[in-house]
């Protein structure tokens, strides 16, 4: 573990973000821009999900990201195929000139979030310039490093965020008040907007105040892991030197975050409930999923809390017995880091109690939608374990002591939506 730390950036390098000439859809060539979009790759999880989104356009940007052959080589070649096809017909095409772009997302409740997506340099986490905050599964980062390689392209930004409110944002703000290069709504009531900063002055300011800037992955872990595997593997200057993100300034426009749950296969209800008795307090809750929510949040104040469900009621698990903590959580990390729940619920639980490997997709999954981690446990005889979403400022807390919290630990967003601007390395 980096015990050092990273401190806000002075003297070293700081975030270096160049044009680039994004391929974009071609309106005239699709149903719709809002038919081709996808939420991110590891969102779409559901099989039900990702035929709606096959189905919605044959174009659809989720055949490049979750391409549907038999083995993973047809995966990757497959998606290398389509992107080969659709550049050459039209389909995509890059914009004739490079630039940064503005993306704004807006809901229907009055949330709105701007920032910039640009080629970034890659960095690794000793230089405190892009901070990771959660483990990744080597598998994912595997299998996301052979799509790269096969379609030589950044589908789709990974999420950053910094704290900056400077002449970055100047920009940002000047340039939503002109027409966008597009403006679409997608099926969730989300509404996006995008434009190309070209001027040569705005990049210039962009640019001058990213420079004394450190970001925090708020969404994208194993695609940043992905990037400095590829760094690595191609000799100094390359395309590979950067990757496609979107950063988020969070002193304008702060991000919502919430959890990510856990789904196991195979460990019915009654077998984990019984396995915690006399570890943790258990309550049954026989209550819609918005009060057993709102009852998790606030056992969640007083200390570590979870709700099982699965069998058609909620469990509540709080107030972990102390010794079994004390037997279970390491000891060598922040006060901060041994008291979060996903600590708790994967050095206690998963590893001591339930014996559950948490990198065998066999026996767990990482869910985003609560609902939908309940009706699958219900569905499939497991056990959906929900959480309660950790503060931003805890995140980036331990992200700058160099502390990484256990894997599919927050969701940050609203995550950029994919398909509105891709990147093709030789373009």
């Amino acid at each position: 573990m980096n015990t050092a730390g990273h401190p806000e950036a002075t003297q070293r390098r700081g975030l270096e973000l160049t044009p680039f000439r994004g391929l974009r859809y071609d309106p005239d060539r699709v149903g719709s821009l809002a038919s081709v979009t996808s939420p991110p790759y590891d969102v779409v999880v559901r099989p039900d999900g990702l035929h709606h989104l096959q189905s919605a356009d044959p174009h659809n940007i989720v055949r490049l990201i979750l391409p549907q052959a038999g083995t993973p080589s047809a995966r990757t070649e497959q998606a290398a195929d389509t992107l080969r096809r659709w550049l050459d017909e039209g389909i995509l095409a890059a914009d004739p000139e490079p630039g940064l772009y503005v993306y704004e997302q807006r809901d229907g409740d009055g949330m709105l979030q701007r920032g910039v997506i640009g080629t970034l340099r890659v960095s690794e986490p000793a230089e405190g310039v892009v901070l990771p905050h959660e483990d990744v599964m080597p598998p994912v980062v595997a299998d996301r490093a052979a799509l790269m390689r096969a379609t030589r392209a950044n589908l789709e930004p990974l999420l950053l965020t910094y704290r900056g409110d400077g002449s970055a944002a100047e920009v940002v703000e000047r340039t939503a008040e002109k027409p966008p290069l597009l403006a679409t709504t997608t099926e969730d009531g989300f509404r996006h907007r995008l434009w190309s900063v070209t001027d040569a002055d705005d990049l210039a300011r962009i640019q001058t105040d990213l420079a004394g800037r450190q970001a925090l992955i708020a969404d994208g872990h194993h695609r940043w892991a992905t990037y400095r595997r590829l760094r690595a593997e191609h000799p100094s200057p390359s395309p590979w030197d950067y990757g496609l993100v979107l950063l988020v300034d969070t002193a304008r426009y702060p991000l919502r975050v919430r959890a990510i749950h856990r789904l196991l296969h195979g460990l019915p209800v009654a077998d984990a409930l019984r396995a915690v008795e006399d570890l943790f307090r258990v309550r049954r809750l026989d209550v819609p999923l918005a009060d057993a929510l709102t009852t998790l949040a606030d056992a969640s104040c007083a200390g570590n809390a979870f709700l099982l469900a699965g069998d058609g009621a909620f469990h509540l698990l709080d107030r972990p017995d102390p010794d079994l903590l004390a037997r279970t959580v390491p000891a060598d990390r922040p006060a901060a880091w041994r008291s979060l729940d996903a600590t708790v619920l994967h050095a206690t639980l998963l590893e001591h109690v339930w014996h559950i490997p948490e990198d065998s997709p066999a026996h767990i999954a990482y869910i985003h939608d609560t609902a939908a981690t309940v009706e699958k446990a219900e569905r499939d005889g497991g056990t959906a374990v929900l959480m309660h979403p950790v503060r931003e400022e805890v995140v980036r807390d331990l992200a700058r002591q160099g502390v990484t919290m256990p894997r599919k630990s927050t969701s940050f967003g609203p995550k950029p939506a994919s398909g509105l601007v891709l990147r093709a390395l030789e373009i």
